[in-house]
């Protein structure tokens, strides 16, 4: 449990706040809270689901010097689910071994935080709970997450936290009759990783045959050194492109450039 002593002037007291997993008794203000801040709405079977930890895994913001017997109720929540990487939105965004079926992410579902305890770093807190429950997660390879086109608050807070701006959904959400578009925001984590970019695909080759000609260069050298007649400008030609060849092969049998 984490913890941390803060002063906002919206709030009349020095708040302490804590960390810890949703239980049962949250439901009705989790209910509450994610009414007043989110403009969709979330079925009855979400907060039970939530609450009794069914596949899906959450943490609550707690204000332990809140007053008026509320020092346990919910500030701020966070609530994500465990899926496969397979099956996953992102599979095309992330390079992974496919052979292994079991490896997962961890989708973050809602966050917030009540008004009067916004700017006290505890939407960053409860992330880092997400991240490193995800990273205690052997097979997992990264926490993901949308968030609607015009919420910049959030948006800064991902990126500053390191999350990578993937992609831009157009009409993702459908709000109050309108259609909104949605980002999607990966933080890689535990080896997992984008796949290569054209740019970084043509550094690799380019590296590959740098590479290739410094070893073909040295082992000359070495023969020149030791009075070896080197080979005819015509062999020497179809030596180096030959031992390029067997470099960029050999290097790219993976299949993937990264």
């Amino acid at each position: 449990m984490i913890q941390s002593s803060m002063v906002n002037p919206k709030i009349s007291h020095r708040p302490t706040i804590c960390y810890r997993p949703i239980q049962p008794s949250d439901l009705e203000i989790l209910e509450q809270i994610h009414s007043d801040l989110f403009p969709v709405r979330y079925e009855s079977e979400f907060f039970q689901n939530v609450v009794n930890g069914r596949d899906i895994v959450s943490w609550a913001a707690v204000d332990r010097s809140r007053p008026n017997g509320k020092s346990d109720e919910p500030i701020g929540f966070v609530t994500a689910r465990i899926v496969l990487a397979k099956d996953s939105e992102i599979a095309d965004l992330l390079s992974y071994d496919s052979t292994k079926v079991d490896q997962t992410l961890v989708y973050i579902l809602t966050l917030g935080v009540v008004e009067a305890y916004r700017n006290l770093g505890i939407a960053t807190a409860l992330i880092h709970e997400v991240i490193k429950y995800a990273s205690s997660i052997p097979v997992c390879r990264a926490v993901y997450l949308h968030v609607i086109s015009y919420n910049n608050p959030a948006i800064h807070l991902y990126k500053k936290m390191s999350f990578k701006c993937v992609r831009r959904l157009q009409g993702f959400y459908f709000i109050n009759g309108q259609h909104y578009d949605s980002y999607l925001f990966v933080f890689y984590l535990n080896g997992g990783r984008s796949p290569c970019s054209p740019l970084e695909f043509v550094t690799f080759v380019v590296n590959c045959m740098k590479t290739g000609l410094k070893s073909v260069a040295a082992k000359l050298i070495k023969n020149e050194d030791k009075g070896v007649r080197l080979p005819k400008h015509k062999e020497t030609r179809r030596l180096i492109s030959t031992q390029n060849k067997r470099m960029i092969k050999t290097e790219s049998s993976g299949g993937e450039y990264v």
